[in-house]
């Protein structure tokens, strides 16, 4: 026997497929309408002295043939609501006008009339609503087999007024909820935007500190060290205070760096490291690193005497370290990968290409759309500040592919 999750899963699918296919829900309603009409057309509700009785009667083809062209009319009713309610409405009136014995099309013009409240506004829902009520009752009352007070012709104004009534609360509530939607999805939006401003404005502040930090410093050092050049061979005691002056002002940068730089490190993040940063020249090591965790890398360079700027060289470094870890994570257990740096004019290639086979999508085969997995978006915004360009995306027959090209002079001026 199923359990109440799969039980519930089932019905979400049903609900799901019977929302992508309408004309199969309505269908199904117009049968369920015609067998009950034909069902109560049987009915007698004053057969006997104990109340209705089932089989005294039985419709006639006329009676049969009105009711399955109301059922059949509702399939169409969501795409056309107000004409299947007229052709409902039409066959109704003519069953009330000659039916003997009467047959209950009137259920296919209340289910007409509900929709109609439901897809609608509610000028419209009142003023049809009441002119089917009028017409139907009326000709329920005049035209009627029965008393003009009976219960069969109260029942039409009652059921059409409720059908009405009951569609236009459902066509309330889902524009409440819609609204409801709507002002959550604006102020989710609001809140990314404003969150995506202060980051921005952020980010050019401390590009700000950081640009007067470099730049003050750095104008103090060289000018100390144009002075210490120029007086080192005549006045030694003043080049050696202009050089204590560089190491000074030199420290004093440092600090400051470390101050601004401090202010983007979360609670827990290790602490800067002393030694120098690395680069491609320490690139066998690092896979190395990754052999050793069970990655098979293969490396292929033709860049061993360029001369690249430290900004460039970082980057490469960090981009392959980026990428391995990236296959290592996701690209499944019997991955291979290949690295390449190529020097192209007066630029770097650095490709990392994997064959990875892990089934179906991974988190670093696609970019970052809600916040998590920032590798790739790490990695272009490395490549984008220095000048260069970023691709990556999955390889024909599989695996994946990133290259960046960096260009040997970066944007700071600094060359090969």
């Amino acid at each position: 026997m199923p359990d109440v999750t799969t039980l519930g899963t089932r019905l979400v699918r049903g609900r799901c497929w019977l929302r992508s296919h309408p004309y199969a829900f309505d269908a199904a309603l117009a049968l369920a309408v015609l067998i009950s009409m034909v069902a109560g057309s049987f009915v007698d509700p004053h057969g006997g002295p104990d109340g209705p009785t089932f089989g005294t009667r039985s419709p006639q083809p006329a009676g049969v043939l009105l009711m399955v062209a109301g059922a059949a009319a509702l399939v169409l009713r969501r795409t056309r609501p107000l004409g299947v309610l007229a052709f409902t409405g039409a066959v109704t009136f003519a069953e009330l006008v000659a039916g003997d014995p009467p047959a209950p099309v009137a259920m296919s013009v209340v289910i007409a009339l509900y929709t109609v409240a439901a897809r609608t506004d509610r000028p419209t829902t009142w003023r049809v609503g009441l002119l089917t009520m009028t017409v139907l009752t009326g000709a329920a009352m005049l035209f009627g087999p029965t008393p003009w007070y009976s219960q069969e012709n109260l029942g039409i104004f009652a059921w059409s007024g409720m059908a009405a009534a009951g569609g236009d609360a459902v066509r309330s509530r889902r524009a409440f909820v819609d609204a409801i939607r709507e002002r959550a999805e604006r102020a989710e939006r609001t809140r990314d935007e404003e969150a995506r401003r202060r980051v921005a404005e952020e980010r050019l502040r401390i590009a700000r500190d950081l640009h007067d930090v470099v730049a003050h410093h750095i104008a103090l050092v060289n000018v100390q060290a144009g002075v210490a050049a120029h007086v080192m061979d005549k006045r030694p005691d003043q080049a050696k205070e202009a050089l204590a002056h560089v190491r000074e002002a030199s420290r004093s940068a440092l600090g400051e760096l470390r101050a601004t730089v401090g202010l983007l490190r979360q609670s827990g993040d290790p602490e800067a490291p002393t030694e120098p940063a690395p680069g491609l020249a320490v690139v066998d090591e690092l896979l190395a690193t990754f052999r050793h965790a069970g990655l098979p890398v293969e490396l292929a360079r033709t860049d061993h005497d360029t001369q690249l700027p430290a900004a460039v060289d970082l980057a490469a470094y960090r981009i392959i370290q980026e990428a391995l870890t990236n296959v290592r994570k996701h690209a499944g257990p019997d991955a291979r990968a290949e690295v390449s740096v190529v020097r192209v004019g007066r630029t770097i290639e650095v490709t990392v290409l994997d064959d990875g086979s892990a089934p179906g999508p991974v988190p670093h085969r696609a970019e970052p759309a809600d916040g998590g997995g920032h590798g790739l978006l790490g990695m272009r915004e490395r490549v984008t500040a220095l000048g260069g360009a970023l691709t990556a995306g999955p390889r024909y027959g599989g695996g994946f592919r990133v290259q960046a090209i960096l260009p040997l002079t970066a944007h700071t001026g600094e060359s090969t």
